[in-house]
This record gives C-alpha cells, sequence and structure tokens, in this order.
C-alpha cells in the first residue's frame, strides 16, 4: 500500500506546521479544519488522512475543474502518476485504479455513490473541501454521511473550509476543530472604482467590463506579475478576455469557466510552461475563488460580483441573478494574489461599496430550486429531510414544492418516498427532470441523449429554439460542441428508448423538453404574440425574432427575470424552449376536467374547464352540484363577511338577544359575534344552504336557532324577551344591542311609564334596560337606566318644557301617582 511522502508533500505548506494537532484530530473520528487561502490543506490534509487511516479515502471538490487538479497537485508533489495513488471522478470522466488511495470527486458523485453503498464499505474516511461555499449537495453530504457514521463508527469525517465559523459545524460533526493560522505573505489592497455603473437592467455594464479590462492591463504591466480577474458570468469572462487580447496582444489572455472543456481549464489552472513565455492574466468567474490555486498569480484583479441562485416564488422558478458580492468572497478572492508570495489584489468599486457588501453569501438551500435534493433525501429513507441532522434545514414551503413536482413526475409515492421509477432516476448522473425525460421521452436512446445533452450543458441559442440548438451542436458549429458530443455519449447509456410513439426527430426537442418539465409546457397567449402561458400558471415571452414565434405550443425548458420590452411586460424572458405538437402537449401534460365555481349577485355559477395546468383549453357553464354550491357560498360569506348574507329583522334580533346572553353567562350559551359565526359557517349555516344555490331567501332565524343550547334554551324569552310590558298596558320591543358592549332598549313615551320605579332588569338581573323616554311625538326626551332618580329630579324640568308644547296629554306634577298612559288626557276615562 502506498504511502504518501508528507515532509515532501508539505514543504513551504502553512498547514504542515500543524501536522500534530491534525492527526490528533483526525483520530478521534471527525475533524473541522479552518485554514485560509493558500495555506495548502487541500494539498496536504488528505495524505496525511490516507496514511494515518490506511485503506482509500474520498475527498470532495465543489467543481469539476478544482477536483482535476487537486488530484493532479497530489500527484505530481507524490511523484507519481495521475490515475494512481492519486485519482479523481468527475460526470464523464475518471482516473483511477486498484493503487488508489485518495480519489478525488464532486459532491454530486459522492451523493449517487453514498445511494447504491450507504456503507461506503472500503473507504476510511471522507473529507469534504471548501464546505464554506454552502452548496446543496455539499449540506446534504454533511447530514447523509453523519448518519453513516452512526453506524460505522470507523468512518473518520472531515470537512475543511477557508471561511466558515467552525463552531455550528464542529457541533453538527461532533468534531474536533483545528484552525490553521494564515499564511505570511503581505498583502496590498488597492481600489481603482470604474466612473460608469457596474449593474444595469440588462446585467454587467459593458462599460464597466471595459474598465476591468483597462485595470487588468494596467496593473500587470505595472508589476509584471500573472494575473487573476474575477468577473461573475461565463460570458463576462469571454467580453474581458477579448477587451484583454485587443489592449494587450503580447499577453497570454486566458479564460476560465464551466462551459469550457477540460483542456481548456487544465490549461488555465496549471501555470506558465515557460518561465520565460509571456505574461498571463486568467479571467475567470467564483470558479478559482477558493477551490483551487493558479500557479505564479501575485495579482486579483476582483469586480466585486457574483452570480448566485435568487428564487421567484411567484412564478415558481429559480435562476442566476448578478449581484454584489459577499465581504468574505471578496476577502477569499484578494487572497489569491498572496499564495505563494506577497501580493497585490485592486477592486474595481469604492472601499464604502465593499463596506456595504453582506458578510458572507446565505446557504444555497435557502434559494435553490430542491426537486433534485427532494428525490435524494426520499431515496435516502429521509423524506423533505424530516430527521436528517443538517446546517440549514430546507425551507418547508420549498421542499413541499419540491415534493409535489416529484410526485407529477412520478418519482416520489403519496407518502414522499420514492417509487421504482424515482429510485431509478437518483441514481442517473443527471438532475431528476432530465432522467426522467431519458427514461420516458417518446424518442430513440441517441436523439434523447442530444436534447438532454443540450438543455442542461449550459448551450445557448440566440433565439431561445432547442431544435436550432441541437442542429448546431449536431453540425460542429455552436460553442463546445465536442463537450454536448461527450455528454451525448455518456447519456445515451441511460436512456429509456421509444416506445412507439409517433413524435419524428424534429419534434423530439419538445417531446424531450416536455417530459423534462411538464409544468413548463407552455401555449400562446394571442396570435401573432411572443407571449406565452405556462402550464404553472407563469407567463414569459420568446425573445424577439425568435423561429418559435408563432408556434402555438412550446415547452421550456428555461426561464429568466426580466424586466422592459425583452419581457413584453410578463417580467419573464424564454431562454431556450422547442416547438410542441398540441396532440403531444396534451399527452405529456397533466390535463384534466376542473369545475370551478364562484359566486355572482348572490347566486352560485359553474364553469367546467377542460385545462393543462393553468391553460384553459375549453369553458362551458354548468349547473352546480349541491355540494360546489354550498361550499362557494360559504367561501363567498367567508371572504366579503356576514353582510353578504340578507339578515331578515327577526334574524338580526335574535342574534343581538343571544349576544347578550353570551356576554354575560357565557356557556353554554353561543357566541353569535361575526367572528365566531365565520369560524364556523359550516356548522350554523349548511343546512340553510342545503339545496340553494342562491344566499336570497335563506332562513337565517332558524339558522340561528339552531345554535341554541339545550335545555337551557327553553329560559331564552325569560333572559332576553322580546317585549317588556310597562304600567301603560302596552308591550313594548326591547332593542337589543349589535355591539358587545351596549344595553338593552326601549324606545316608549313618557307617559306610559308613569310610576315605574324600579328599572326592569334582564338575563338574570344582570342588565339593566335603558329607557329612551319620548314625547308624543315620538322625539327623544331623556335616556336613563334610572327611573326613580329620573322621576325625582330631571322630570320637572321636561314637564315645564313639554306641557305648553302638548297640553292634550298629561304632565302631571307627581309622576309616581299619576296613572300611566298610551291616551290623551281627553280620552283618559274619568
Amino acid at each position: 500500500m502506498h504511502t504518501f511522502d508528507l515532509d515532501r508533500l508539505g514543504a513551504g505548506l502553512t498547514v504542515a506546521g500543524a501536522r500534530a494537532e491534525l492527526e490528533r484530530a483526525v483520530s478521534t473520528g471527525a475533524a473541522v479544519v479552518t485554514a485560509p487561502p493558500g495555506t495548502g490543506k487541500t494539498t496536504f490534509v488528505p495524505p496525511l488522512v490516507a496514511n494515518a487511516l490506511g485503506g482509500r479515502i474520498l475527498v470532495t471538490q465543489p467543481r469539476r475543474v478544482a477536483v482535476r487538479a487537486a488530484a493532479r497537485r497530489i500527484a505530481d508533489l507524490d511523484g507519481t502518476r495521475l490515475g494512481g495513488p492519486s485519482g479523481f471522478t468527475v460526470r464523464g470522466e475518471k482516473a483511477v485504479s486498484a493503487e488508489t488511495r485518495i480519489e478525488t470527486v464532486t459532491p454530486g458523485v459522492l451523493l449517487r455513490r453514498l445511494l447504491n453503498d450507504p456503507a461506503l464499505e472500503g473507504i476510511s474516511a471522507v473529507i469534504l473541501d471548501e464546505v464554506h461555499e454552502r452548496s446543496v449537495d455539499s449540506d446534504l453530504l454533511l447530514g447523509m454521511l453523519g448518519e453513516v457514521r452512526a453506524l460505522r463508527e470507523d468512518l473518520v469525517l472531515v470537512a475543511m473550509s477557508a471561511t466558515i465559523t467552525s463552531g455550528p459545524l464542529a457541533d453538527l460533526l461532533g468534531a474536533a476543530v483545528v484552525d490553521v493560522p494564515s499564511a505570511l505573505h503581505p498583502l496590498e489592497i488597492a481600489y481603482a472604482p470604474s466612473s460608469t455603473p457596474r449593474l444595469g437592467v440588462r446585467g454587467v455594464e459593458h462599460d464597466f467590463l471595459d474598465h476591468v479590462a483597462d485595470v487588468a492591463v494596467s496593473e500587470q504591466r505595472a508589476t509584471g506579475h500573472d494575473a487573476l480577474v474575477f468577473v461573475p458570468s461565463a460570458r463576462d469572462v469571454d467580453v474581458v478576455v477579448r477587451r484583454i487580447r485587443d489592449r494587450a496582444p503580447d499577453v497570454d489572455a486566458l479564460p476560465l469557466h464551466g462551459r469550457l472543456s477540460a483542456d481548456e481549464q487544465d490549461r488555465a489552472v496549471s501555470g506558465r510552461t515557460d518561465p520565460s513565455g509571456p505574461p498571463r492574466i486568467v479571467v475567470s468567474t467564483a470558479l478559482a475563488e477558493s477551490s483551487l490555486t493558479v500557479p505564479g498569480v501575485r495579482l486579483v484583479i476582483d469586480a466585486g460580483l457574483s452570480r448566485e441562485i435568487r428564487r421567484d416564488r411567484l412564478r415558481d422558478m429559480s435562476g442566476l441573478v448578478t449581484v454584489s458580492a459577499s465581504r468574505a468572497s471578496a476577502d477569499q478572492r484578494a487572497g489569491r494574489a498572496a499564495r505563494q508570495g506577497p501580493g497585490r489584489a485592486v477592486r474595481t468599486y469604492t472601499e464604502a461599496e465593499f463596506a456595504a457588501f453582506r458578510a458572507e453569501a446565505d446557504p444555497e438551500i435557502l434559494s435553490a430550486d430542491l426537486t433534485d435534493a427532494a428525490l435524494l433525501l426520499a431515496e435516502w429513507g429521509a423524506p423533505e429531510g424530516r430527521g436528517m441532522p443538517m446546517l440549514t434545514a430546507p425551507p418547508p414551503a420549498a421542499i413541499a414544492v419540491a415534493v409535489g413536482v416529484l410526485g407529477e413526475l412520478r418519482l416520489v409515492d403519496d407518502a414522499g418516498r420514492a417509487t421504482v421509477l424515482g429510485s431509478r432516476v437518483a441514481r442517473m448522473p443527471v438532475g431528476a427532470r432530465e432522467a426522467r425525460a431519458l427514461l420516458d421521452a417518446d424518442a430513440d436512446p441517441q436523439t434523447a441523449a442530444e436534447v438532454v445533452a443540450a438543455m442542461s450543458g449550459d448551450h445557448r441559442d440566440p433565439g431561445a429554439d432547442l431544435g436550432a440548438l441541437v442542429r448546431s451542436l449536431r453540425r460542429g458549429s455552436a460553442p463546445a460542441a465536442g463537450r454536448w458530443r461527450a455528454e451525448v455519449k455518456r447519456l445515451a447509456r441511460f436512456a429509456g428508448g421509444s416506445r412507439g410513439a409517433s413524435s419524428s426527430t424534429r419534434d423530439a426537442p419538445g417531446v424531450v423538453a416536455g417530459f423534462a418539465r411538464p409544468d413548463w409546457i407552455a401555449r400562446r397567449v394571442a396570435a401573432s404574440s411572443r407571449v406565452y402561458l405556462l402550464a404553472s400558471g407563469t407567463r414569459a415571452a420568446l425573445p424577439e425574432g425568435s423561429g418559435l414565434i408563432g408556434s402555438e405550443w412550446i415547452a421550456v425548458c428555461e426561464v429568466q427575470r426580466a424586466d422592459g420590452a425583452a419581457a413584453a411586460g410578463t417580467g419573464a424572458v424564454i431562454r431556450l424552449a422547442a416547438a410542441l405538437a398540441e396532440p403531444d402537449a396534451l399527452a405529456i401534460g397533466s390535463l384534466r376536467t376542473v369545475r370551478e365555481t364562484a359566486v355572482e349577485g348572490g347566486r352560485a355559477k359553474v364553469r367546467e374547464e377542460r385545462r393543462l395546468g393553468a391553460i384553459v383549453l375549453s369553458s362551458t357553464p354548468g349547473r352546480p352540484r349541491p355540494e360546489e354550491a354550498a361550499q362557494a357560498l360559504i367561501a363567498h360569506v367567508r371572504a366579503e363577511g356576514l353582510e353578504a348574507l340578507t339578515w331578515p329583522d327577526a334574524a338580526r334580533a335574535l342574534r343581538s338577544r343571544l349576544g347578550l346572553i353570551h356576554r354575560e353567562i357565557g356557556e353554554p350559551w353561543p357566541d353569535v359575534g361575526d367572528g365566531a359565526l365565520l369560524d364556523d359557517l359550516e356548522g350554523w349555516l349548511g343546512g340553510a344552504l342545503r339545496g340553494s344555490a342562491s344566499l336570497a331567501g335563506l332562513d337565517l332565524t332558524s339558522a340561528i336557532r339552531g345554535l341554541l343550547p339545550w335545555p337551557e334554551a327553553a329560559r331564552l324569552d325569560q333572559l332576553a324577551p322580546e317585549r317588556l310590558a310597562v304600567p301603560s298596558g302596552s308591550s313594548v320591543r326591547i332593542e337589543y344591542p349589535a355591539d358587545a358592549a351596549g344595553s338593552p332598549v326601549v324606545a316608549v313615551k313618557l307617559q306610559e311609564v308613569f310610576g315605574l320605579a324600579e328599572t326592569p332588569r334582564l338575563v338574570d338581573g344582570r342588565v339593566a334596560v335603558q329607557f329612551h323616554l319620548l314625547s308624543p311625538a315620538r322625539r327623544p326626551l331623556a335616556v336613563t337606566g334610572d327611573l326613580a332618580s329620573f322621576w325625582n329630579g330631571p322630570y320637572q324640568d321636561v314637564r315645564k318644557e313639554m306641557r305648553g308644547r302638548y297640553p292634550k296629554h298629561p304632565w302631571p306634577e307627581d309622576p309616581w301617582t299619576a296613572p300611566a298612559t298610551a291616551r290623551t288626557t281627553r280620552r283618559i276615562p274619568r
């Protein structure tokens, strides 16, 4: 078994000074290693672990170029061939052998290996590098490997990071922490802001990219050092490389991003082959931020921008957007200049802008599309991540949406467990949607593989036409056609093949794309329009001039948020799609008949719609079924409030009487306030609605009476009578309060209560009646809840004022002894 020469591998590396501490931490079974960029942890720690444990170890790097670079670096320093003691495996490429001790892989490769071999037989340790990047795959690996260690105590787990706070990670893994100090190379930081904004409505401004290129060339010439330039996207990389080549033909300007071939990436990260050759300026995305070293670089130019995932929950789509980087990322980038000696970092923005950056980027799991993650969790036996310890749990809403998508794709069952098809898809080295299209789409394996490779390989067509893109890749005229052909060859092995459907080769891109994303099958909203309605309910526009304009149906692969004319007012632009025949759209999509019930003018009405998702294919009126009408009417009342009902006086009065009793006594007398009735509409209103399609004419009095408690209901008229007998012999209606704090009111002519000394009380004497004493013309004279006090005081003032105005009515000086009457003085019997 090969033993690595740690003295040779660690020569000049800061991390080698912590060798004893690292070996002690590894011996405990779990370790968290924090070490700034340039300390050599990626080169030194894996051989140290391999020597300490024996057997084979796995190391993850977040990107394929970093995987190859790390494995090659260890092999070169070890003096062995790549694929010998140090090897690697990435999607579609591997260099390993029986003598491989350290196998470097991407997180995606290790996730699928775990599904096939949960115990990781024959593996002594797993090292997760650059965990601070907090990708979804890395977070899933931390949780899953933590569960593996619970079953395999001999499996050692090491997490390495440049910037992460070690506490939460150490707690999650139960790990010892080793902090490696920074390399001591001095770093000069300067600011060279642009006079123009960095970002505009269409992304990075071209004038700003010109400024970045100018700074890179002038700084390289001033220092003489090889330079590393950070810009956010592959497109920006290519633009800046062209600008540098135009300004400095004597400089070797090289791009570095994920769309390049492995040879092109390796050329950028391998350093000068001839020390006397031209100086190099490598222009990179965040690819070179933390997970690999570009040899010879002593100068960094940073645009201060990143491409990060953002989720548009309104439109149900996730995508990459360009935003200001975090301070942690900017510091990582600057540190690239001082890895191998004194360096200089130039930031093409202001110091104030740097201070306003976020401290660190959010974990990807908070904003990413979690469809693939949800399938992996389901196959692992932890649907939605339930019960699995993680640094950041999946957001409940996002993971629920992802599980819903998997259900539509038939990859999970109703309990969220992976189906037979889901188990097969989870193990395929491609996304769940694309894998399902490979297996199920009605196309021959070669064509299906070609379309999926074009969809998933970050290829572009100016008109967003997937069919045109596939044709140009076949011809070899599209960029990265060689990489696409290699991917096609790999994917064709997994394709399910045609099931005898009639789709032609011309239609295949749409059929395959439709199987991948049935929720994004789309129909044109109007003739001659470039706006489409997706089955998910989102509207989006094709680019102007797209060859797909005019297609009634399309299968959309990629949508991006956008503003202005490009989006035709929809807020989203279709970046890749394929034409789709209507029969294929209806066969692939979720076709269903929906009865929509709405309330118009107080009456329930039904329309029967044939839909593909949110796309309405036909709509006809129908007769509401009793349960549909009841549900619609109840929903309408709940939304509009109880005043949507027509309340007769008797029903209002009964509610008010019950309301007063409930206020004073409480249970078992029911609460009939608005809130309580709205909360229990089905309970008290359901019977009245039975067989009715309209809110008009409902027997609300009986509905409210149905809430009466028995046998207490027999006391209703005793506790809160409808009328009150007054001394004149009349029976006067009691007006009960509509609000919770009011008093019951009796409005009666003053003469009808002569002699009444004690104010009547209701609800077993708890509530005094409030008298509104009226004039003969039934205008209010006084309001009182204490008749005795009124007769002894204010009455005399009322008498003086009123007897001259109403001489035909009695106004006795002594109201205590005067007979109560509703008559005039002439009609009072003598």
